[in-house]
């Protein structure tokens, strides 16, 4: 029986030739939010992994939203020329398609290097600045508050949100997603843990959508029909009185109505004060409770990493897709295996050929002319 990993899926008008998608993955590496030879090296060995879809990492709307002073945006034109290049390059080698998340950070922008410890840099750091967010309320009681963005603010982040998708549109990505969870701005947004706002944006569920929602109807008026919109959300905060996966089915279901053509779901990542269940495939019944709910495909995501866990997921129809990301650093032949496992085919770029072992003679596609 044909493996279901392996079977192309839609998402929008983008046909996908399997369901295996590498997610996000900042790399802390930009260099005034322009990408380097490392997203070069990085980006280009991931797209000949076999692999249906590449996702470029975080990539901040303003120098403002990004996560640290070295992550990757796309809020000028040398940040655009830069990707191009990237983008062009790897293209060269690989007809993967790549998609873009595009993000604001928040009131969890300006921290420092991960490998540095990650806190939060205050203003007047070298490599700090002021944040912002629906409300002055800190992620964490020693960090430095946020300004609450007024309507100007709101009105600045919306149309750079669209000044960065035309950016990813001109360069040629194939695919648009919004970075709605782990904490990060349009999560912010939705929580009530985070949105303590007392005008339309803050308060009800409706209110605390209605600014994700703006961006992402702003967003997707600039799009081509023919590359989808999709967004990627946290299922839960993991924490009392935050946003639960009752929460993420109703803004699920408003999205879909808004024309969102892909939801990835993850969690956490807003409030120190989460308590989560860490173990394979943890977050799955999020992913389930949503796909109860919607039509569109949903992503699931999170220590899957056995080809027979991501196998089960997709077979029991939680998901119509399995995203990957630190396995995939780790073993960036991942699908190449899962295709052995299965006795399905994964295409590998000419270079490649001769190190089909002998023993999975048919695992690669081979072009009709070879």
């Amino acid at each position: 029986m044909r493996s279901k990993l392996f079977t192309p899926a839609q998402v929008g008008p983008l046909t996908l030739a399997n369901r295996i998608v590498i997610a996000p993955m900042c790399q802390y590496s930009a260099d005034n939010g322009s990408m380097t030879d490392w997203h070069l090296i990085h980006l280009g060995q991931l797209a000949l992994s076999g692999a249906a879809l590449l996702t470029i990492e975080a990539t901040a709307v303003t120098p403002e939203g990004r996560i640290s002073y070295a992550d990757v945006g796309l809020f000028s034109d040398e940040n655009e020329s830069a990707m191009r290049r990237v983008v062009e390059s790897v293209r060269r080698w690989s007809d993967m398609p790549i998609a873009i998340q595009l993000a604001h950070a928040g009131r969890k922008a300006s921290t420092d290097l991960p490998w540095k410890g990650g806190a939060q840099l205050p203003p007047h750091h070298a490599h700090g600045w002021q944040t912002e967010a629906p409300s002055s309320v800190a992620y964490h009681e020693s960090e430095h508050p946020p300004l609450a963005l007024d309507r100007d603010g709101l009105k600045k982040v919306r149309d750079a949100f669209v000044a960065a998708a035309r950016r990813a549109v001109r360069i040629g990505l194939d695919a648009i997603q919004l970075h709605g969870a782990h904490g990060y701005l349009l999560h912010q947004f939705l929580s009530p843990l985070s949105n303590r706002r007392h005008d339309e944006y803050g308060g009800s569920l409706e209110n605390r959508m209605r600014f994700p929602l703006e961006v992402f109807d702003a967003v997707r008026a600039v799009v081509p029909a023919e590359k989808p919109v999709s967004i990627r959300v946290s299922g839960t905060d993991w924490a009392p009185e935050g946003w639960d996966i009752e929460q993420t089915v109703e803004f699920a279901k408003a999205l879909e109505a808004h024309g969102c053509q892909a939801i990835h779901v993850s969690s956490g990542g807003l409030t120190p004060a989460q308590k989560i269940a860490v173990g394979p495939g943890y977050q799955v019944p999020l992913a389930r409770a949503v796909k109860a709910a919607v039509k569109m495909p949903v992503i699931a995501v999170g220590l899957i990493t056995d080809f027979e866990h991501a196998e089960s997921v997709l077979v029991n129809g939680d998901a119509d897709f399995i995203a990957l990301a630190r396995a995939m650093l780790y073993n960036p032949r991942w699908p190449w295996h899962a295709a052995a496992h299965f006795g399905a085919r994964v295409k590998a770029p000419d270079q490649y050929l001769r190190s089909q072992p002998a023993r999975f003679r048919g695992l690669f596609d081979i072009r009709a002319d070879d």
